[in-house]
């Protein structure tokens, strides 16, 4: 998986949540080089499994919808014979 590339305005939003997080519900405040080591962190080391469960989520309504479109494109089939 290609390494996840925030613009500068995401990654700040991001840095901003996590340094609240920390701060109201941990009560731990945390400096912007920490918070920016987390984003890094959970960027590079657990969003691969977030990526990899999306893109499993994509495939099953995928094939879920060519298998309707399959229906219905054999109603139609069975419509023009009668």
């Amino acid at each position: 998986m290609k390494p996840i590339d925030f613009s500068k305005e995401d990654k700040a939003a991001l840095i901003g949540r996590i340094q609240h997080f920390f701060d109201k519900e941990l009560d731990q405040p945390v400096g912007l080089l920490k918070s920016e080591l987390v984003l890094d962190f959970f960027a590079k080391e657990i969003g691969a499994a977030y990526y990899k469960q999306g893109l499993q989520d994509a495939h099953a309504a995928f094939l879920k919808r060519a298998d309707d479109l399959a229906d219905d494109i054999y109603g139609l089939e069975q419509a023009a014979r009668d």
